[in-house]
């Protein structure tokens, strides 16, 4: 299987032009375009990753724009100049995180007017809208060619909103949860997606640092990764600490392993403010935090790299707090 983020790898693009009549072919083409998760690198170019599946969805299209009145080709390329592999997967994954952004807001929006009424038709109400949310976002995650992050926190909300359903039915499986001491979790094999960002830096550095010193951290495809057993994921999709509600996996492998101290629950909400970016706790370091580990992923493409680079971050945000407290 090849890597989604390997160098050098084959693009379709769809190049047309469509007709100033009828206008509703433009719609309706647009319409298409978003749904087969395409995105714009021309104003009259649309890309996406080459597979046997996004080569027949642009053979449809064309079909579609020919029949129409307008001229359309499709083309497998190397970006070579002016347009980088990466930038054109940062295309992608911000176009899937609107998506993802989306869903969370709505998820959230439920919640909270599930909470002020309470009422029993507002519950059936509730379900069928959980189950919408379930469907939107399994058609954004099947366009989703790389892995968002925001995929996890629109997972997470929609999660959230399922489990306030539960708990007014007496079913919060959350409650339920153990809390697991360090011992319970060294030696083992850790999980996490590539391209390590704020969340997955900041979690690596709690397990290396209050967890398992010598803890083996693997990085792989945010997509497709069976995992093995005895692995422990952290900020993947249905990974054993990853996002839940409205927290991120920090905060989650905070609670989880029971690391009750002030410290690192104020480490929590700067990682939470600058992954969810929703402003929760509304920290004043959470800036400064998100510049110096930007700079970090974009001088270093190495995930072990990004990690060692953001441990002292994170080892001195630490002392800061601890020292303050005192």
């Amino acid at each position: 299987m090849q890597d989604d983020r390997s160098p050098n790898r084959p693009w379709l693009l769809l190049i047309h032009q469509l007709p100033s009549k009828p206008a509703y072919l433009r719609v309706k083409i647009w319409r298409r375009l978003q749904g087969i998760g395409a995105v714009a690198v021309k104003s009259t170019v649309y890309a996406l990753p080459a597979t046997a599946e996004t080569r027949e969805d642009f053979a449809w299209l064309l079909k579609e724009i020919v029949e129409g009145g307008g001229e359309a080709m499709v083309c497998e390329a190397l970006l070579i100049d002016g347009l980088s592999d990466d930038q054109a997967r940062a295309l992608f994954d911000m176009a899937r995180d609107a998506d993802y952004e989306a869903i969370a807001n709505e998820a959230r929006a439920l919640a909270a007017a599930l909470d002020a009424a309470g009422g029993g038709e507002e519950k059936t109400e509730a379900h069928a809208q959980v189950r919408r949310l379930r469907k939107r976002l399994a058609d954004i995650t099947a366009i989703d060619f790389f892995g968002a992050t925001g995929r996890l926190t629109a997972e997470g909300s929609i999660a959230e909103f399922e489990s306030r359903l539960a708990a007014d039915e007496g079913m919060d499986a959350a409650e339920t949860q153990a809390v697991l001491t360090a011992e319970d979790l060294k030696g083992r094999i850790w999980v996490t997606r590539k391209g390590v960002h704020i969340d997955r830096i900041a979690c690596s550095w709690l397990i290396r640092r209050f967890i398992d010193a010598d803890a083996v951290i693997r990085f792989v495809p945010g997509k497709g990764y069976v995992p093995k057993p005895g692995e422990l994921r952290f900020d993947m999709f249905e990974g054993e600490f990853t996002h839940e509600g409205d927290r991120c996996s920090f905060e989650v492998l905070l609670a989880r392993t029971g690391l009750d101290d002030p410290g690192l629950r104020a480490i929590a909400e700067i990682v939470h403010d600058i992954d969810l970016k929703d402003g929760k706790f509304a920290r004043e370091e959470a800036t400064g935090i998100a510049h110096l580990i930007a700079g970090i992923a974009l001088a270093h493409a190495g995930d072990e790299e990004r990690i060692a680079q953001g441990a002292p971050v994170f080892d001195n945000l630490y002392q800061y707090f601890r020292k303050k407290r005192r």
